[in-house]
């Protein structure tokens, strides 16, 4: 596991380049090892989104459900939520020398991994108020709806900002990678007979 200054410099760094600071980037090790380095975020993201995870699992399961039954459910969303992480970056590993941003792909992966593990704290709040309050599932959806759509705002800006490459190309890969994340996203849903979240 990364140093906790190492987490928080590149966190802090991610939110600069979100907020239009492209020296933000200086900040993150856009070295080979730095970007194997940036998976350790899916640690850093994981308190949150197990507390997601177990929170859907109660308000999607059966009232019958077993204890048991509800564990292999947030299983199975974790790995839905993993794939979809982690498989278009594969994918865009894949044509990056096509599409002309080979040389700005660890920059790219590396502040899309440090960036989506901040998007997931973004959601804490949402998380805690289905745990806690599973009354307010109304006001829940409302608020992950406008966190959702602050958070496509600011990784169209993080993905702009790594890549360089002017805003056409920033759009070009922020839709693809974002087509292709909920494409896996459905897909190992219905794979693995998770239900879809209303």
């Amino acid at each position: 596991m990364l140093p906790s200054v190492d987490v928080h410099r590149h966190l802090l760094g991610v939110w600069h380049m979100m907020t239009g600071r492209r020296e933000g980037i200086k900040l993150l090790d856009i070295s080979v090892d730095g970007f194997w380095n940036s998976f350790y975020a899916i640690i850093v993201a994981l308190p949150v989104m197990l507390a997601g995870w177990a929170s859907l699992a109660v308000e999607l399961s059966p009232a019958d459900s077993s204890a048991a039954g509800r564990f292999g459910l947030v299983l199975r969303m974790a790995l839905v939520d993993l794939s979809a992480w982690i498989l278009p970056l594969i994918g865009l590993a894949l044509v990056a020398n096509l599409i002309g941003i080979r040389d700005r792909f660890i920059h790219y992966v590396v502040a899309t991994n440090w960036g989506t593990a901040l998007f997931a704290w973004f959601m804490l709040p949402t998380n805690l108020l289905r745990l806690f309050w599973p009354g307010g599932e109304d006001l829940a959806v409302t608020l992950a709806l406008m966190i959702f759509l602050a958070s496509l705002v600011l990784s169209w800006r993080l993905t702009n900002s790594a890549l360089a490459k002017g805003p056409a190309v920033a759009s070009g890969v922020f839709a693809a990678m974002l087509l292709a994340s909920m494409m896996v996203l459905f897909g190992f849903q219905d794979l693995l007979g998770v239900p879809p979240i209303q």
